[in-house]
Order: structure tokens, then sequence, then C-alpha cells
């Protein structure tokens, strides 16, 4: 039992102290996901909008692949870009196994579907309504499309923060693809695996402690979305 009250008490320290290489942990850890979830979100956003609003065969059917890749394992993830992004790989001229970069493209495989299925599912239930009722008052296509996205952009923020939430938890994708090295591609998550086999918990603790803060406020945020959108 001491030894979980020192490593504690020695979290807080580091915390506190704002150690260095703690904030460089955190910071890439926020730079790359947030980076992999403004990409998804560029792509998701409109092709979940499409999905949503469109009428076109096989909609359901792309709807359910959406949803079933939504709990896409992470391993899998790292594991297929990495057979194509290692050097005997197809895309392996490109260099870009254990960077950031390569971090990057696995994290938004993971965030696309989750962005595009919760924009597609929303806006589906939200329907032509506001489009329908702008027509009538006279609006004319391009503020219609303004009022359709003022309806829906509470839709749009709470599957961009579910997508952000989903990629900065992962370790998979961020171990296979990023290396776990020291000030260049050790986020969070890898790193408390790494500090953990070491029997180093102090730090690991730290960065668990801004790991769960993180998620709760990605969480209360979407629960402060949702609740007033209903």
């Amino acid at each position: 039992m001491e030894y979980i009250i020192n490593a504690i008490t020695g979290a807080v320290k580091i915390i506190l102290s704002l150690d260095s290489e703690f904030l460089g942990i955190v910071f890439t850890s926020l730079r790359i996901s947030l980076t992999s979830t403004f990409l998804a979100a560029v792509l998701g956003i409109p092709f979940g909008l499409w999905v949503g609003t469109g009428k076109f065969k096989g909609k359901n059917f792309l709807q359910a692949v959406l949803n079933t890749l939504m709990s896409l394992p992470t391993v899998v993830v790292g594991l297929t870009l990495y057979s194509f992004l290692s050097r005997k790989g197809p895309l392996g001229n490109l260099g870009i196994l254990f960077t950031p970069t390569a971090m990057v493209i696995g994290q938004l495989i993971l965030a696309f579907p989750i962005i595009a299925a919760f924009t597609a599912a929303g806006t589906k239930n939200l329907g032509e309504v506001p489009l329908v009722a702008a027509r009538l008052l006279g609006a004319n296509k391009f503020r219609s499309s303004l009022l359709f996205f003022n309806e829906a952009k509470l839709i749009i923020i709470t599957s961009t923060l579910a997508g952000f939430g989903r990629v900065f938890a992962e370790v998979g994708v961020s171990m296979m693809l990023g290396g776990n090295i020291r000030f260049y591609t050790r986020n969070i998550t890898t790193a408390i695996a790494l500090e953990t086999s070491r029997g180093e918990f102090a730090l690991g603790i730290a960065l668990g402690i801004v790991l769960i803060s993180v998620a709760f406020l990605v969480n209360i945020a979407v629960f402060q979305f949702q609740r007033r959108k209903s």
C-alpha cells in the first residue's frame, strides 16, 4: 500500500512542478489527436451529411457499415497500416512509420467512422424540416443551407467530440505506428504502458490523471450539447 501512496504523491508533484517530460508527452497527445480529429471531421462530416440526408440505394447498408467500423479494434488498424508502411510494405518508401504522421493517419481512420456515423444518424433524424420551412418562407438555397447547418451544428459538434474521445485514449495505433519514441511519438497512453512495465508508477499515474480528466471533460461536453439539442 505504501508504494501506491508514494506513487500518487509523486504524480501530484510531477503535475504541480510542470515537469518538462510530462508536459511534452501531454502536448504530443493533444497535437496528434487534435490533428487527426480535425482531418477526420473535414472528411467525416460531409460524408455523414450525405449519408444522413441523401436518398440513394444502399443507404441503410452504408449506415450499417459505418456503425460497424465505429468499434474497429485499434490493433487491427495498427497492424494493417504497419504492414503497408513498413520497409517491405507497398508504402514503405514514404518513410513515415514511427512518426507522428503515421499516428495521425491511424487515428484518422479510427475517428472517421464515428464522426460520419453520428452525423448521419443525427441528420437523418433531423430530416428536411428546416429546409422545407425555410423554402416556404421564401429563403433561397444558400440561406436554406445555412439554416440547416445551424440546426445540425450541435450534432456536428457532438460527433467531433466523440471522435476526439475515441482517439485520445487509444493505445494500439500509437504504439504500433509511433513506436513510443521519447520526445517524438510518445503520447499519454504509450507512456503509461511503458512506465507501468518499468515499475515507475508516478509518471504513469500523473498521465492517467490527465487522460481521465480530458475524457471526463469530453463526456461532459457531449452530454451538455446533447441536452441542449433535446
